[in-house]
C-alpha cells in the first residue's frame, strides 16, 4: 500500500465530566458531554486526530456520529489518499447525507496528517496566520448565576473582556434582571447575548427591545432555525447586530442570509458546516457581503477546538472572537493538553506541526464509553 494510503481508524466514544452545569435557550448539560475521537493512521504510520462533538438540538447525537463513521464514511474512506483531502470530503459527501459533526472530524485528522507530513501547523497550509491570538468570549449559562458572577469577576480582573449571556431559557424579566446585573458587576465588559433558538418569533422583538437597553454587541439567533423570515425582520428593526447560528450551517445558507439580511454576523463551527473548507467558504461569502465572523463550538475539546483556532487565525473576517474556552474552563479533564493556553482574555493558536496537540491516550482510556477499529 502507498505511504499516504489511509491505513486503518481508531474511533472511540467518549464521556467527559464538566465542571458546572449549563443552561441554554435549547437545552441543558447536567454532569458530562459525549463525543467521539478518530485517530486515522496512514500506511507511513502517520496518525491524525479528529473530534465530533454533536449537539442534540441538531438532531445529532454522539452515538449517531460514531454509527456513520463506523458503517458509512470510514468504509468509504480506507484505501484512499490522505493528501488528496478535498476529494475525500467528496467522496464523503456522496457516502452520506448530513453528519458534519463525524464529516468535520475526519477533515481535521487529515489537516493534522499534512501538516504532520510536511512539518508545518495546519494554520500556514491554510495561508498563514492573521492573528497569534484570538479574542476570548465566556458564556454566562451556570444556573447558579452568582457562581457565574462571581467566576466572571476574577476573570474580568485577570484581562478578560468579553462575556456572552445565554437566555432565553428563563422567564423574560429574569433574563432582564440578569443582564442588568451583569452590567453593574462586570463594568467595561463587551457584553453579548445568545438566546439559542430560545423565544418565539412573535414575540420576540418586544423582549429584544428590553434587551437592547444593555447595548449588547450582538443578539444571537433569538428564534428558531426556519424562522429565517422572522429573522430578517428582526435584523431590520433592532440597532444591535443580530447574529445568525443555527440558521447558517452552509455556504448556500450563508449565500441566502445575505440575499435575504437575516445576518448581522454569523458564527463560524466545523461542527455544524462539516470541517474547515466548508467554513472557510461561509466566512469567504460572509467576508464578501461585509459580514463578520465569530468562533462559535458545541461543546468541542481540545481536539476540534485547535483546528478551529487554526481556521479562524487565518481568517481576517473572524473579528468578533471566539468561544474556545472548554478545554481550561469547563471540562473537568481533556484528552489532550490544553493547548489554547486561554489566558487573559485570549486563546492562542498552536504552534505545532499539523494541530499541534498530543493526545493523553490514557486519558482516553478512562472517558471510552466504546471503543472500536476500521
Amino acid at each position: 500500500m502507498p505511504a499516504d494510503r489511509i491505513q486503518q481508524v481508531g474511533l472511540w466514544l467518549i464521556e467527559s465530566p464538566i465542571k458546572s452545569a449549563r443552561s441554554h435557550g435549547s437545552g441543558h448539560l447536567k454532569q458530562a458531554v459525549r463525543r467521539v475521537i478518530i485517530a486515522v493512521r496512514t500506511a507511513d504510520g502517520l496518525t491524525g486526530w479528529g473530534e465530533a462533538a454533536p449537539w442534540a438540538p441538531f438532531g445529532h447525537t454522539a452515538e449517531t456520529a460514531l454509527a456513520a463513521l463506523r458503517h458509512v464514511l470510514l468504509p468509504a474512506l480506507i484505501g484512499g489518499d490522505a493528501t488528496r483531502i478535498g476529494l475525500r470530503m467528496e467522496d464523503c459527501a456522496h457516502a452520506i447525507a448530513g453528519h458534519s459533526d463525524a464529516k468535520a472530524a475526519i477533515e481535521m485528522a487529515l489537516w493534522d496528517i499534512a501538516g504532520k507530513r510536511v512539518g508545518a501547523p495546519v494554520s500556514a497550509l491554510f495561508g498563514g496566520l492573521v492573528r497569534e491570538t484570538i479574542p476570548l468570549s465566556f458564556s454566562i449559562a451556570n444556573p447558579d448565576f452568582a457562581a457565574d458572577v462571581a467566576r466572571a469577576q476574577e476573570m474580568l480582573a485577570a484581562g478578560h473582556r468579553i462575556f456572552k449571556v445565554k437566555t432565553g431559557f428563563l422567564p423574560h424579566e429574569e433574563d432582564v434582571r440578569r443582564l442588568a446585573a451583569l452590567r453593574e458587576a462586570l463594568p467595561g465588559m463587551d457584553l453579548r447575548v445568545d438566546y439559542n433558538q430560545g423565544l418565539a418569533p412573535h414575540d420576540a422583538l418586544r423582549q429584544l427591545r428590553d434587551v437592547e437597553q444593555f447595548a449588547p454587541t450582538f443578539i444571537e439567533q433569538p428564534v428558531p432555525r426556519g424562522q429565517e423570515a422572522a429573522l430578517a425582520r428582526l435584523a431590520a428593526a433592532l440597532d444591535t447586530p443580530i447574529l445568525a447560528d443555527e440558521s447558517v450551517t452552509s455556504p448556500e445558507e450563508m449565500l441566502r442570509a445575505v440575499r435575504e439580511g437575516f445576518a448581522d454576523s454569523v458564527s463560524i463551527k466545523l461542527m455544524k458546516s462539516g470541517g474547515l473548507l466548508a467554513a472557510r467558504a461561509i466566512d469567504a461569502i460572509a467576508a464578501a457581503a461585509g459580514v463578520p465572523s465569530y468562533g462559535g463550538t458545541l461543546w468541542e475539546g481540545g481536539i476540534a477546538l485547535a483546528a478551529a483556532a487554526h481556521l479562524l487565525g487565518t481568517l481576517p473576517n473572524c473579528s468578533l472572537g471566539c468561544e474556545f474556552y472548554m478545554p481550561t474552563y469547563a471540562l473537568v479533564r481533556d484528552v489532550v493538553p490544553d493547548v489554547l493556553l486561554a489566558s487573559g482574555g485570549f486563546v492562542h493558536v498552536p504552534t505545532g506541526p499539523g494541530l499541534g496537540v498530543d493526545v493523553d491516550a490514557a486519558e482516553i482510556a478512562t472517558q471510552a464509553v466504546e471503543t472500536l477499529t476500521v
